[in-house]
């Protein structure tokens, strides 16, 4: 999996990150808004671990359940191109 990003710092403080992903079953983009003072390093870490969390959660079925533990994440946005 290859993961290439840009960054966009906003008005807010934060950076939104546009990012693609290349390497598996179909090519995905998408966008994660984050604190502005993270390293390149760190920012990879956040898109890699959050994009191998939504895989595996794809077949989680705790997430049509009604349980607290279970949020969804209004800072990362993944699709299929």
């Amino acid at each position: 999996m290859q993961i290439s990003y840009t960054t966009k710092q906003l008005p807010s403080g934060n950076l939104q990150v546009k990012f693609s992903v290349e390497g598996g079953e179909f090519p995905r983009y998408g966008y994660l808004l984050i604190e502005g003072d993270r390293t390149d390093e760190e920012i990879y870490a956040e898109l890699w671990s959050r994009i191998t969390m939504r895989k595996r959660a794809t077949l989680d079925l705790m997430k049509f359940s009604f349980k607290e533990y279970w949020k969804d994440d209004n800072r990362f946005f993944i699709y299929t191109a």
